[in-house]
């Protein structure tokens, strides 16, 4: 269990020592790892960590730090070299203390969704992955299966003293049909009753199959398709840079447009953590302040940035309780459907590209937007509203806010995406968008 004694003692002692303000937060890690290769388990392994975060400041003035939890006298010790850190550190352009509690919180959320998941019932999942990829044609399957028990406890020195616990399952399943053909998918959820292992793997395999002997793409600009995952990764670029940290240290392309129209009007995005179930779904943020629904951008218009309270005392806003103690950032996207399926977006194409997956996302310029990212696994091209065949060595090369605007159409169905590229929770459809541009890929 985690002891309550060992936060509250750090906050007494911190607050002794001089600071004006401490939060703690201890996150207890119970985690299974399955790595999957060649249609075969390859490693299993199960680790715990006991990590603690410690916040504190000194009216204008700032120190952290992330340790392992370790004995009182040496989490003493941390808060001496804290306390040090803090005094040389230039002061912050505001002062903003830690919101007062104590707060009312959904107890919905608070409610441990711990599941009984055995080790034989992982390795079932994996099984079942495996045989979704081998179902739908594809030669092998990869990939890794993640089951995670978490606990987290926040005490600060604002009378905030909460716990959650849940469980989280995650899969990423790619399957190969050749050595230039593949294709991937994902399956999360905190409960086993919405976790779909074997859809992960059939998607991952019909992608796969469908993409053999892909023929050179030629650059240019093309009205295109975006799947899931990658229009996950589009999604969680604006959550994470609708950050109000971020605007204000110019690393965002949504700085000065709150109000303005930044995207296509059949595009809303929110960050919602309180649907229940859901994999990014939580309580409180680390500052202890309960969370809460934010339409970030709603028909098109930027209506927020994230804030926690220091950056909403400098916007003269309140607090969004999406509290990073220093930078605000989204916990579970979601993205409106919209009312076609895959099917009914392709046919209306005429001639274009269907990007089924993407890595390295990278920018040129975060104000402007400019970036790029290598599309992987099946891309394929669109003919009259019909795939006509896989191709492959392209670079998506464009601008987010052009992309935004330029979303035509979204399907009814979507996906909870989370993996290596999409670390927030994102519930999403595909996306049509017109004329993106595609360049030639050096990878």
């Amino acid at each position: 269990m985690i002891e309550d004694e060992n936060l509250s003692h750090i906050i007494r002692y911190g607050l002794k020592k001089g600071a004006t303000d401490i939060a703690v937060k201890l996150v207890e890690y119970d985690k299974t790892m399955i790595r999957f290769s060649n249609n075969n388990i390859t490693i299993s392994k199960n680790y715990r960590e006991r990590m603690i975060d410690i916040f504190l400041m000194m009216k204008e003035r700032r120190a952290s730090i992330t340790t392992p939890l370790g004995t009182k006298r040496e989490m003493e010790q941390k808060i001496d070299r804290l306390i040090n850190i803090a005094k040389i550190s230039p002061p912050a352009d505001v002062y903003a203390p830690l919101p007062m509690g104590p707060f009312s919180y959904n107890q919905n959320l608070l409610k441990p969704t711990k599941a009984k998941i055995t080790p034989e019932r992982l390795v079932k999942y994996v099984e079942e992955a495996i045989e979704g990829a081998a179902e739908m044609g594809a030669k092998r399957a990869a990939g890794s299966l993640i089951a995670t028990d978490i606990k987290v406890k926040l005490a600060t020195s604002g009378r905030v003293n909460v716990e959650q616990e849940k469980t989280c399952l995650e899969i990423s399943v790619r399957a190969f049909s050749s050595k230039t053909a593949s294709g991937h998918f994902v399956s999360v959820a905190q409960t086993e009753r919405d976790f779909k292992p074997r859809e992960a793997g059939r998607k991952a395999g019909e992608i796969a199959e469908a993409s053999l002997n892909p023929k050179e793409g030629k650059p240019g600009r093309y009205d295109a398709i975006l799947g899931p995952l990658v229009f996950a990764d589009l999604i969680n670029q604006v959550g994470i840079l609708s950050s109000a940290f971020l605007i204000e240290s110019g690393m965002s392309f949504l700085i000065d447009k709150i109000g303005l129209e930044v995207a296509s009007e059949i595009l809303t995005i929110i960050d919602d953590p309180t649907v229940d179930g859901a994999y990014g779904a939580r309580a409180f943020d680390d500052e202890g302040v309960p969370t809460r629904k934010n339409v970030i951008i709603e028909n098109g218009v930027l209506k927020t940035y994230l804030h926690n309270s220091t950056t909403a005392k400098k916007f003269n806003v309140e607090t969004t309780g999406n509290a990073g103690l220093i930078i605000p950032k989204p916990w579970n996207l979601i993205v409106n459907p919209g009312e076609r399926s895959l099917n009914e977006l392709i046919a209306e194409v005429d001639d274009g590209i269907y990007v089924t997956n993407n890595w390295y996302l990278r920018y040129q310029n975060y104000q402007s937007g400019d970036f790029s990212t290598i599309p992987r696994d099946g891309i394929f091209r669109i003919k009259r509203g019909k795939i006509e065949n896989p191709i492959r060595d392209l670079r998506i090369s464009d601008n987010m806010l052009r992309i935004l605007k330029r979303v035509k159409g979204l399907s009814r169905d979507r996906y909870w995406i989370k993996w290596w590229e999409v670390d927030v929770p994102t519930l999403t459809p595909y996306a049509l968008i017109e004329d993106l541009r595609f360049t030639k890929s050096t990878m």
